[in-house]
C-alpha cells in the first residue's frame, strides 16, 4: 500500500464542500421557524428531492464501508440487501405511503396509535430512538472516523468522531429536515460520481476484462444466491430475512420515512419512493463489485472496514481523491444528520408534545433543536465502542435482526387485516422482543447457530402468530377506529383517475420490479 497523501487540490475540494454545507445550513435556518419546518420541511418536498435523499441517507458511510468490506470477504451476496430495497420501496409506494400522507402524521409511531393505541406508539418510538442513536448515528460517526483516520492518521478516532458529530449536529439542529434533504441531493450525486469512478478504475486494473475478474476471485463470490451453509447470506435468509430487515428500514424507520412524510402530496411521495428504489439497483456495480475486485488488487487486507478507504487512497489520482473523499464526508453527514433529526422528531412529537399540547410552533422547534444537540453527544460517546465489533455491516444487520421482527409483524398485519386489535399489537411487541432477547442470548452461547437473517424471518413469523392468536381470542376493533388505516383495493388507484400510462406510478413500479428481476437473474 502506498503512502497516503492529499494534494492541495484535494484539500481545497474538501474545504469547499464544508463551506457549501455551512451555506445551505445558514440559508435554510432563516426559513425554519416552526416544528413542522424543522421536522417535516413544511411538507413541501417534491419527488426528486425525496428520491435522492432516500438514496443518500441510506448509502451512508457505514454502507459504503460495509458493502465493500463484506464483498471483499464473502462476495456479492451482500448486494441482496440493495436490490431488495427496490422491491420494498415499490411495496411501500403501492400500499403504505397513501396512509402515511393522508393521515398527516408527524412520526411513524403515530401511525400505530391511529391503527391500535398509544401503548404501541410509545413502545415503538422508544425502540426507534434507541436504534437511531446507538446503531445508525453512532455507526455513521465511527465509519466516518475510520475513513478520516486513513488520510489523517495522526488524529485520534474519538477526536474525529467529536468534530463530525458537532458539525452535523449543529447544522441539523439549525436547519432541520429541509437542510438535511437539500444537502442529500448534492451528496447523492457526489456519492454516485465518486463510486462510479472507483468502479471504473478498479475494472481498469483487470484491463476491463470480466473474464479476468472471474478468474481472480474465489468461486461463488460473484453469485448473489448462495447455498444454505453459506456463512455470509444463505438463500433462505435472502428469502425470509432480508425482506423483513428491508421493510423495517424503508417502511417503518423514522429516519428514512421522514422524507416521505415531508412530501407535498401522495403523488410526490410515491414517485420519490420509486426513484429511491431505482437508484438502489446500480449499487451492485459501483459499490459491491469493486469490493470483490479489491480481493485480488489488495490481497493482504485483514480489516474489512479498510477496503473502501484503501481503494480511495491507492486507486484514485490527485484531485479525484478529494472529490471522492468529499463524497465520503457527504455520506457521513447524510447518515448522521438524518438519524439525529428523526430521533429528535420522535422525542419531541411522541413524548414532549403530547404532555405539553399548548406548546407554540416556535417552542416546539426550540425543543427539537436542543434535543438534537443532546442526542449528538450521546451518539458520539457510544461510537468508539463499535470498534469492539467484528465488522460495520454485520454490527448493524445483526442488531436489527433481533429488534425489528415484531415491529414488521404488527405493521403488515395491522395494515392488511381488519381483525387485528390493539392488545394484539402491544403484546406482540412485548412478547416478540422477549423471545428475541432469549434467542440472542442463546446465539451468543452458540446454542442457536442459525444465520441472523433466518432468525429474523422466523421471529417475524412467530410474532405474526402471536398477533393473530390474541386478535382472534380478543375484542374486535371498532370499524370507526380502523377506517382509513386498513388497506382497500381502491387505494392502489392514482390520485387522478385520468392519469396516462407514462405518468402512472404503477407503470414505473412494474419497470423497477422487472429491472430488479433482471439483475437477480443475471447474477444468480
Amino acid at each position: 500500500m502506498t503512502e497516503i497523501t492529499l494534494s492541495t487540490l484535494d484539500i481545497a475540494i474538501i474545504i469547499g464542500y464544508f463551506l457549501f454545507i455551512i451555506g445551505i445550513g445558514v440559508y435554510v435556518t432563516k426559513r425554519t421557524k416552526t416544528g413542522e419546518d424543522l421536522f417535516l420541511a413544511g411538507r413541501s418536498l417534491g419527488w426528486g428531492v425525496i428520491g435522492f435523499s432516500l438514496f443518500a441517507s441510506n448509502i451512508s458511510s457505514t454502507t459504503l464501508i460495509g458493502l465493500s468490506g463484506q464483498a471483499y470477504q464473502t462476495g456479492i451476496s451482500v448486494a441482496n440487501y440493495e436490490w431488495m430495497a427496490a422491491v420494498v420501496l415499490v411495496f411501500m409506494a403501492l400500499f403504505f405511503i397513501p396512509f402515511y400522507i393522508r393521515s398527516k402524521i408527524d412520526t411513524i409511531p403515530e401511525f400505530l396509535e391511529r391503527r391500535f393505541d398509544v401503548r404501541s406508539r410509545k413502545y415503538f418510538s422508544v425502540i426507534t430512538i434507541f436504534l437511531s442513536i446507538i446503531v445508525d448515528t453512532a455507526g455513521g460517526l465511527y465509519a466516518g472516523a475510520i475513513v478520516v483516520n486513513v488520510f489523517f492518521p495522526g488524529i485520534e478516532i474519538w477526536q474525529t468522531i467529536a468534530v463530525l458529530g458537532i458539525f452535523a449536529g449543529l447544522y441539523t439542529a439549525a436547519g432541520g429536515l429541509k437542510a438535511v434533504v437539500y444537502t442529500d441531493v448534492i451528496q447523492a450525486i457526489i456519492l454516485l460520481v465518486g463510486s462510479t469512478t472507483i468502479a471504473y478504475l478498479m475494472f481498469a486494473e483487470f484491463d476491463f476484462s470480466w473474464s479476468a475478474v472471474l478468474a481472480s476471485v474465489p468461486e461463488g463470490n460473484l453469485s448473489m444466491i448462495r447455498p444454505m451453509d453459506d456463512s455470509a447470506l444463505p438463500w433462505l435468509g435472502t428469502l425470509i430475512g432480508v425482506p423483513v430487515l428491508g421493510f423495517y428500514y424503508w417502511g417503518t424507520n423514522q429516519y428514512i420515512v421522514q422524507r416521505v412524510l415531508g412530501a407535498k402530496n401522495t403523488k410526490n411521495a410515491r414517485w420519490g419512493a420509486l426513484l429511491g428504489g431505482f437508484l438502489k439497483l446500480p449499487v451492485l456495480f459501483v459499490m459491491v463489485i469493486p469490493g470483490v475486485m479489491a480481493f485480488s488488487v489488495f490481497p493482504d487486507l485483514t480489516d474489512p472496514d479498510m477496503v473502501f478507504p484503501t481503494m480511495v487512497a491507492n486507486i484514485l489520482p490527485i484531485g479525484i481523491t478529494g472529490i471522492v473523499l468529499a463524497g465520503l464526508i457527504a455520506a457521513i453527514m447524510s447518515s448522521i444528520d438524518s438519524t439525529l433529526n428523526s430521533a429528535s422528531t420522535l422525542i419531541t412529537m411522541d413524548f414532549v408534545k403530547p404532555k405539553n399540547p399548548n406548546l407554540t410552533a416556535k417552542e416546539t422547534a426550540k425543543i427539537g433543536r436542543w434535543t438534537t444537540i443532546i442526542l449528538m453527544f450521546v451518539a458520539g460517546a457510544w461510537a468508539p465502542m463499535i470498534q469492539q465489533f467484528p465488522g460495520m455491516f454485520q454490527y448493524i444487520q445483526e442488531a436489527f435482526s433481533y429488534v425489528v421482527p415484531p415491529v414488521v409483524a404488527i405493521f403488515i398485519m395491522g395494515m392488511f387485516w381488519r381483525r387485528g386489535n390493539r392488545h394484539a399489537a402491544y403484546w406482540t411487541l412485548v412478547g416478540g422482543h422477549s423471545l428475541s432477547a432469549v434467542i440472542f442470548v442463546l446465539a451468543q452461547a452458540d446454542i442457536v447457530t442459525l444465520h441472523f437473517t433466518i432468525t429474523a424471518g422466523i421471529l417475524t413469523m412467530v410474532s405474526m402468530i402471536i398477533f393473530a392468536f390474541i386478535s382472534l381470542t380478543g375484542e374486535k376493533p371498532s370499524p370507526k377506529n380502523i377506517d382509513g388505516v386498513v388497506w382497500k383495493p381502491k387505494d392502489l388507484l392514482p390520485e387522478d383517475p385520468d392519469t396516462p400510462l407514462l405518468k402512472d406510478y404503477r407503470f414505473y413500479s412494474v419497470v423497477v420490479i422487472l429491472l430488479t428481476t433482471a439483475l437477480v437473474v443475471g447474477f444468480w
